[in-house]
């Protein structure tokens, strides 16, 4: 059965866009160039405005989601990568579940797997620019007119498809890494600068002030008779971004840095090549970003279910028990009560004293969430033990002095540990991230700095291979 829904994707292939495998091996300087080009074509798209819109000044449902999306609103890459994820998900579920089982080894089953994912994709880039359009997001469609709303959906609609391929463009080594992976990085990246560096002025009760954070500094230091008071206002300032918020991100940086550098080695050795060695490393954060962009998308998705539903039904006891939602001043929704009052972090320090059984609740189900879905991915991802016993055997390459029968046993010693281990402290940097009020959420950060992690990895192998060293991945 499995394979028959597979197969109910073949007359679709043809007309599904494609990016053809590289004829020939593509050098690294090439995947450099390509990988700008990506990026390039990404950041254009996000500053070019969808032509139609009314106006984007009412509260924006998304905003927690933005960073994580690689979104900007009311532009060409409103959607984001959010179609590509949330297709990725999804399919990984069905194969995880055995709803949709795939045969690694046949070529067939891995051409119809990534078909049916990119299919999906397809169609929720349809239905959420239907969506966003009908709903108002980008004002009434009784002013847009039914012409302006269709030239929307298109234009949503084809940047969307762009998302896709050049996400596939990467990951047919045509680049470095994945789309979704830079384009997220680069996102969070470009925020935490601007924030920084913004020349951007703002006039303020306290007079006219710099947005950027550093900027601010240098100029409220400049104007301000009282040093101290200056000092004081440049790293407490509200409203605006400041010092303190740029000095626990930087702080947070430097701690995912930290943690990503711990590891054990397994010395490796060909089973071939006699004397040719190398190593086999298993990193505290073994599971990667992917369990974390798990967690986060299903907070947000629940999030916008309940405050959808609040907003229409909020009499409804089961809807209420979901969450009951409030405007802030900054036209930020927020959930006051319920579960997913429960999912969000306290507003500031003070909370965690004044709420303390709130702050137990949110702590564990951050952390245990977290540690348990960095354990489950090994599976459904099939990166267990047993798994890159299998792998490892294949390439012929086994950990030094160990027997290949033994090798799965010798692996589990160390990978289920490291998934649970790292789950909970990829849930404790997120959870502190958000309470030190970092730039963007911890999520976020997070994701940025391990992508960045990433990037330095393969240029690292990439000097390996040159160097004729024995490279286990």
């Amino acid at each position: 059965m499995a394979f028959r829904a597979l197969s109910l994707i073949k007359p679709f292939v043809p007309f599904l866009p494609e990016v053809q495998l590289p004829g020939r091996e593509i050098n690294f300087q090439e995947k450099f160039v390509w990988t700008g080009v990506a990026l390039l074509i990404y950041l254009v798209s996000s500053q070019v405005p969808l032509f139609g819109i009314l106006n984007t000044n009412s509260a924006d449902p998304f905003y927690w989601m933005r960073m994580m999306m690689a979104s900007n609103r009311g532009t060409l890459m409103d959607l984001g990568i959010s179609p590509v994820v949330t297709s990725s998900m999804i399919m990984q579920m069905l194969s995880s579940l055995e709803i949709v089982r795939v045969n690694s080894k046949v070529k067939e089953d891995q051409t119809l797997y990534s078909a049916a994912s990119k299919l999906l994709a397809v169609l929720l880039t349809v239905g959420q620019s239907i969506v966003q359009v009908s709903t108002g997001f980008y004002g009434p469609t009784s002013d847009i007119g039914i012409q302006v709303s269709l030239l929307l959906v298109i234009q949503l609609f084809f940047s969307g498809i762009i998302i896709i391929l050049l996400d596939e463009l990467l990951q047919k080594g045509y680049g470095l890494g994945s789309g979704v992976n830079l384009f997220i990085a680069t996102n969070v990246c470009e925020s935490i600068v601007w924030k920084a560096l913004s020349p951007k002025m703002h006039t303020t009760a306290r007079g006219i002030e710099f947005e950027g954070s550093l900027i601010a500094l240098f100029h409220l230091l400049f104007v301000r008779k009282n040093k101290l008071y200056a000092l004081h206002e440049a790293f407490f300032r509200e409203n605006l971004p400041n010092m303190m918020t740029l000095t626990s991100t930087l702080f947070i940086f430097a701690l995912v840095i930290y943690v990503h550098g711990v590891r054990v080695n397994l010395r490796t050795e060909s089973l071939q090549v006699k004397g040719q060695q190398g190593n086999y490393p298993i990193k505290l954060l073994y599971s990667s970003t992917m369990p974390i962009i798990v967690q986060n998308y299903i907070i947000s998705h629940a999030s916008t279910v309940s405050r959808f539903l609040y907003q229409k039904f909020p009499d409804v006891f089961l809807v209420r028990l979901l969450g009951v939602w409030t405007m802030r001043k900054n036209g930020k929704m927020v959930p006051i009560s319920g579960i997913c009052y429960f999912l969000f972090p306290p507003d500031s320090l003070m909370d965690i004293f004044r709420k303390p059984l709130y702050f137990m609740v949110y702590t564990s189900i951050v952390l245990l969430s977290s540690a348990f879905l960095s354990r489950a991915w090994i599976d459904m991802t099939e990166s267990n033990q047993n798994d890159v016993a299998r792998s490892l055997i294949n390439r012929r390459v086994t950990i030094k002095g160990v027997p290949e029968r033994n090798l799965a046993n010798k692996l589990g010693e160390y990978i289920p540990t490291a998934a649970f281990l790292g789950g909970l402290v990829i849930g404790f940097i997120v959870m502190l991230s958000n309470i030190l009020d970092t730039i963007g959420s911890g999520t976020n950060i997070f994701l940025a700095v391990s992508i960045v992690w990433q990037y330095c990895e393969l240029f690292n192998k990439e000097a390996a291979k040159r160097g004729g060293l024995l490279v286990v991945d």
